[in-house]
């Protein structure tokens, strides 16, 4: 796994609520070696562990990498003071991303949450083929939606309280979609419960489904154990890290 370890301009930034931000990164050395699914770990402040966030969006002409994140505690409400012009410590792009080598795929995008902006980059590859249902709590929590209209062919929006598109979660939508269309593929990201019933509706219509996991993380790289997960295997039950061999896996090896 080929990565860089460098200090790196931010050269936008922009808020969307009180605690969601988007960032764009001048990083020409790791946009050359990144690919969708990839995420950055990112030193904030003085903590001894980086926070890892994922690629939201490649930029290869400018030689930029799109964040967007949640403040989810001190390390990651210390980069959301970051300004223009400010210098981020990153290691990236870092671990296996979603494999989009066959992109005549009739493709569905499940994003929940935070749990969208991976999803974004992997999109693109379809050259507006592909479909998305996207969740989030409510409206003020949304993101993304004008750049998923832009790069997909349908949309469809849920929020938990009805503020905007349909109430409820995505998996309601997921599964009138699924039965009304034909998929090749699902790709998923988003929170564990949703992930979850996203993989065993997919797996219940036989439709191969691959998932973005989220877990804590101590070194980014494979060297410790902070990371593991559960993997079905032909010889049981084994572990293997979110870092390094995600974070994207096949949601039939997930013991949920």
């Amino acid at each position: 796994m080929a990565y860089i370890q460098g200090c790196f301009h931010l050269v936008n930034v922009r808020k969307y609520n009180a605690s969601c931000y988007d960032y764009l990164i001048f990083c020409p050395e790791i946009v050359a070696l990144a690919k969708a699914g990839q995420f950055l770990h990112i030193r904030c402040g003085e903590k001894i562990l980086r926070r890892p966030i994922s690629i939201c969006e490649i930029n290869k002409e400018d030689e930029t990498i799109r964040i967007v994140f949640d403040i989810r505690g001190e390390g990651t409400y210390w980069l959301a003071q970051k300004q223009v012009g400010d210098k981020l410590d990153i290691l990236g792009p870092l671990g296996n991303g979603f494999d989009l080598s066959d992109t005549n795929k009739r493709v569905l995008f499940v994003g929940g949450g935070i749990g969208v902006p991976p999803l974004l980059e992997a999109a693109k590859h379809f050259r507006g083929t592909a479909d998305a249902i996207l969740g989030f709590k409510c409206s003020d929590c949304a993101v993304l939606i004008e750049d998923f209209q832009k790069e997909c062919a349908e949309i469809d929006i849920t929020s938990d309280d009805g503020s905007m598109g349909e109430k409820g979660f995505v998996t309601s939508v997921f599964g009138n979609k699924i039965a009304t269309k034909t998929y090749d593929i699902i790709y998923a990201c988003g929170p564990t419960p949703m992930l979850r019933a996203v993989s065993e509706i997919a797996a219940t219509n036989g439709i191969p489904c691959f998932v973005s996991l989220e877990e804590r993380m101590g070194c980014g790289v494979g060297a410790c154990l902070v990371c593991a997960c559960k993997i079905k295997s032909n010889s049981g039950i084994n572990y293997k890290h979110v870092c390094k061999d995600g974070p994207v896996f096949n949601a039939e090896e997930v013991v949920w």
